[in-house]
């Protein structure tokens, strides 16, 4: 059945391409947000002063560089045990008697595991797209079809691309990471 000139197996398998580029897409901005989000909840209260290389938490009190852990690209930041066990707030901020300690990850968003996770997932969505490109190819010669699917399947391999070199890159140079001052 033809459909203006194109194959109804052709738009179809278009439609489908692009759907699952979409939930491509929208996968890797749901992943972001929700990674921002959290982000946020865990240091909700306190504050970062850049300047002094230290957190302020809502008392007052001070969390400061504690350890820099090179192997997971993590920096912590801690305040005096005592400080914290005598806080009115404790109950409602740590659990631990050493402190309240913030870690950061000094890896970008784009290098985190968890991002690693997603990024693979919307590969693997824009894999089958342009499997399915390709096999429309193969089947149909027709120029205007031909030109439909040839511009979908650019269209996908550069986002492809475009994802995977996020996917690839490499793990933060941690040897300079005590002349860097901000965690977030």
């Amino acid at each position: 059945m033809m459909i203006e000139g194109f194959h109804a197996e052709v738009l179809m398998a278009a439609g489908y391409a692009l759907f699952l580029v979409l939930v491509a897409l929208m996968l890797e901005w749901l992943a972001k947000h929700s990674h921002q989000r959290s982000e946020q909840m865990r240091v909700t209260g306190f504050q970062f002063q850049k300047e002094l290389d230290h957190w302020e938490c809502p008392t007052g009190k001070l969390l400061h560089r504690h350890s820099v852990d090179h192997i997971n690209n993590v920096v912590r930041y801690k305040a005096p045990a005592h400080v914290c066990n005598c806080c009115h707030k404790k109950p409602d901020c740590t659990d631990s008697d050493e402190g309240r300690e913030i870690e950061h990850r000094v890896d970008a968003w784009v290098q985190s595991e968890i991002r690693r996770y997603h990024r693979g997932f919307s590969l693997a969505l824009l894999v089958l797209a342009a499997l399915i490109l390709l096999m429309q190819l193969l089947w149909y010669k027709q120029p205007r079809e031909l030109m439909l699917i040839g511009g979908l399947l650019l269209a996908v391999s550069a986002l492809g691309v475009r994802l995977l070199a996020g996917f690839q890159t490499d793990r933060v140079d941690m040897r300079n990471i005590n002349d860097q001052r901000s965690p977030i």
